[in-house]
């Protein structure tokens, strides 16, 4: 752990805030009390930066980075300003990427614990999520009053972990009543419906409204059993009680961090909580709030799903690319051809309605040509185009940027940004739309398993829920393989979920796991804990 990080307390004063408000935890850590959200004299005032990516190699592109390098090159400028950022995954810390606060001079602090077990909001989710699971089995065993069908339960058990040998078990294995020897499995704790609905909910009367709707399969004769009628809701509230509050923290400047929840990009709506971003805007001028992955992923969810929920819109958006993923993108590593890629991204962003800036993740390894002519590309595609070295030089690399991000906001006060969609269009126009215009499909495809579902799903009065697809982060198509900015193809939906409490369809492209599986050789192997007892190899 750093040891020059400022005491919480710095913070607090920093962001004007009433002890009142504040639960501190540790010497470098705290809950912020929802009491805030109906506080006058914290009126919502802020401007909220969405930033997203180009589409990203298996490493990723530094996008947490740039936004944290933004935010301190905000505060560097006389801007109060934070960010709004996620909580890390196990799954990813000990798999293939690593830890996910940032690097370089551009990290949350205390790093090892925000990517470790960071207030336990993870370990309340995940026990949140197996206690629903729990009574399922429990009512099952004990008679099964409300006739559940043991064959038609959808709600499965969580991990955060990525551990694939999970994705389809056997429970009550040599049991004889109802419900034994049913098949079942996990998904990663990001996949959650309770992740989803805990980043959505806009205070305690929602998150038990919410979890109250959570359908967890069907009768026999086929009707919808929801949470609620298990008695299941006190016990997820109590554990949630706590995990609920934002965490307050700090960058490695010293610039105030809200990091709260952690949805997956590519199998759910992917960014901080609602609740987070709320305060944010209360508490400063600018926020910087990333969406995970791509612009066809977090970014779209975000303007689809979050914004319309929330009633939060973005007032620009950043968009992060680097060499090596538009070489990545380019067959063979052809920066060139690559740029198919960063042309449909910021096309993407602009059909949104977003005015929009293009972040050049400069890497030591750059040569100084590629770098021109990655900066001429945007140009001539009529982009604002900033490099930035937030990682080796902190709030000075991320100065620039954050100049232009005010720039451009001043320059445009009236933003309308939109979703893709209406409310009104039934689910497959829903999917349909996103595919054609953010994708750039030319159709799209649903099994028969993913159209009776979605039939029975709108018999029960869910057709008019906004729609998540699920799908590979490392391509604009629904194939990891297809490069650039394909055309001409077909997204497959396989299966369609319905997350009722959440308030979205997920609709499941190709084979995308919902639970992860760890690489041959995962990041596990290169953390361990120093003779001093320091955490070492998380980033």
């Amino acid at each position: 752990m750093r040891n020059d990080l400022l005491p919480i307390q710095s913070i607090v004063q920093k962001l004007n805030l009433p002890n009142e408000l504040v639960d501190q935890l540790g010497p470098f850590g705290a809950k912020v009390k929802l009491d805030l959200l109906n506080r006058a004299d914290f009126p919502r005032r802020g401007k909220l930066i969405l930033v997203t990516a180009t589409t990203p190699t298996k490493s990723g592109e530094g996008k947490t980075v740039t936004a944290i390098g933004l935010t301190q090159g905000l505060e560097r400028i006389g801007k109060r300003a934070i960010i709004t950022s996620r909580e890390p995954s196990l799954g990813p810390v000990f798999g293939m990427k690593g830890g996910a606060a940032g690097g370089g001079r551009s990290q949350i602090e205390p790093a090892e614990k925000i990517n470790l077990h960071f207030h336990g909001d993870f370990h309340a989710i995940t026990s949140a999520h197996n206690l629903l699971a729990a009574l399922i089995d429990s009512h099952l065993f004990h008679g099964n009053d409300l006739n559940l069908d043991p064959d038609r339960i959808t709600f499965p058990r969580a991990l955060d972990m990525n551990d694939r040998a999970l994705r389809h078990i056997h429970v009550s294995v040599g049991g004889k009543r109802d419900g034994a020897n049913r098949s079942a499995g996990f998904l990663i704790t990001a996949a959650s419906e309770i992740m989803a609905i805990l980043a959505l909910a806009k205070d305690r009367a929602d998150l038990r409204e919410r979890l109250s709707s959570i359908i967890i399969g069907t009768t026999r004769s086929g009707e919808p059993v929801r949470a609620a009628q298990l008695g299941a809701v006190g016990g997820m509230m109590a554990l949630l009680s706590d995990a609920l509050l934002p965490n307050l923290v700090q960058t490695t400047e010293g610039t105030p961090a809200l990091v709260h929840c952690g949805p997956f990009a590519n199998i759910a709506h992917g960014t901080s909580s609602v609740i987070s971003q709320a305060m944010g805007l209360q508490l400063a001028d600018y926020v910087v709030n990333e969406a995970g992955f791509a612009s066809d992923l977090g970014c779209e969810k975000y303007m689809d799903i979050v914004m319309p929920s929330s009633g939060i819109r973005p007032s620009a958006a950043v968009l992060v690319t680097t060499v090596q993923s538009l070489r990545s993108q380019g067959e063979g590593g052809d920066m060139e051809k690559g740029f198919a890629n960063l042309r449909k991204h910021i096309s993407i962003l602009q059909g949104f309605g977003l005015p929009t800036i293009v972040a050049i993740n400069r890497f030591p390894q750059n040569s100084e040509e590629d770098l021109a002519r990655l900066k001429a590309y945007c140009l001539e595609q009529g982009a604002t185009c900033v490099f930035s070295e937030a990682f080796a030089r902190g709030a000075e690399g991320g100065v620039a940027l954050a100049e232009e991000v005010v720039r451009t906001i001043d320059a445009n006060p009236d933003v309308q940004p939109h979703g893709v969609y209406a409310p009104q269009d039934s689910p497959q126009e829903k999917v349909r739309k996103v595919a054609t215009t953010v994708y750039g499909a030319a159709d799209v495809a649903f099994s028969p398993q993913a159209e009776e579902k979605l039939q029975r799903f709108s018999g029960w009065g869910y057709g008019g829920l906004p729609v998540c697809i699920a799908k590979t982060q490392y391509s604009l198509s629904d194939n990891p393989a297809l490069l650039g900015a394909p055309e001409g193809w077909t997204l497959q939906i396989t299966d369609v979920a319905l997350s009722a409490g959440a308030g979205f369809l997920v609709a499941i492209s190709g084979s995308m796991m919902l639970m992860p599986g760890l690489p041959k050789e995962s990041r596990a192997a290169a953390i361990d804990v120093d003779a001093q007892g320091e955490i070492i190899g998380l980033s």
